[in-house]
């Protein structure tokens, strides 16, 4: 009797969907062995219930399977973010070199070479491209030019505002030392204008001499 293609979907019927879970874990499991041993390959399987109760069958330690699945799936993981990286980059490289070319095509044009393959509207262009240029370069010096020139009419006001101060100390200075002489020199007021002068001529007999003072 031939059977029939069973359907893949969910077993309503508890009790069937009971009965089949352990067939095919039993299934299951031993296919895993069979696996492991013939093969030689290292098997792990874990499997629940539906109420929850755990079945497995590892061909070496469980744990050491688990974390050799760990390393491997981060790997994996890497080295896929990896080659996107990778393929980014080389689409960003292969960017960037197609407008460096268009960039260097431009300047030789601006440089006045390879103008051959250009028609009349791109020489046009060039020009004013040339003309928009030399009209910046000319502001911008410009600009340059008057700032060094306030620079340098600031520095002379400051010059000058020093020069004045150091003429008019310099004219302070005479005025100063006539001061300084005039107070040394005594005044005609303050000059004494005699001297008295002891002297031991007297005028009389003698025992009666007196001191005499001359005034001069």
């Amino acid at each position: 009797m031939v059977r029939g293609k069973t359907e893949m979907r969910r077993i309503e019927n508890a009790t069937s969907r009971q009965v089949t879970f352990s067939k095919r874990r039993s299934g299951l499991l031993k296919k895993a062995f069979e696996l492991s041993v013939l093969c030689d390959a290292e098997v792990a399987l874990i499997v629940f219930s539906p109420r929850g109760k755990l079945y497995e069958f590892a061909s070496s330690n469980m744990q050491k399977t688990i974390d050799r699945y760990r390393v491997h799936g981060k790997d994996e993981s890497a080295r896929g973010i990896m080659e996107q990286n990778l393929q980014q980059w080389r689409d960003e490289t292969a960017a960037i070199a197609k407008n460096l070319e268009v960039v260097e095509a431009s300047k030789r044009k601006l440089l006045g070479e390879n103008l051959e393959s250009c028609s009349i509207q791109e020489l046009h262009e060039l020009e004013f491209q040339l003309e928009r240029s030399l009209c910046n370069i000319r502001g911008r010096r410009n600009s340059l030019i008057t700032d060094q020139i306030e620079k340098l009419k600031e520095k002379e006001r400051m010059l000058l505002e020093v020069n004045e101060l150091l003429r008019q100390k310099f004219e302070a200075q005479p005025q100063l030392l006539l001061s300084s002489a005039s107070r040394d020199t005594p005044s005609e007021e303050q000059s004494p204008n005699y001297i008295d002068v002891e002297t031991e001529l007297y005028i009389g007999r003698p025992g009666d001499a007196k001191t005499v003072n001359l005034q001069r």
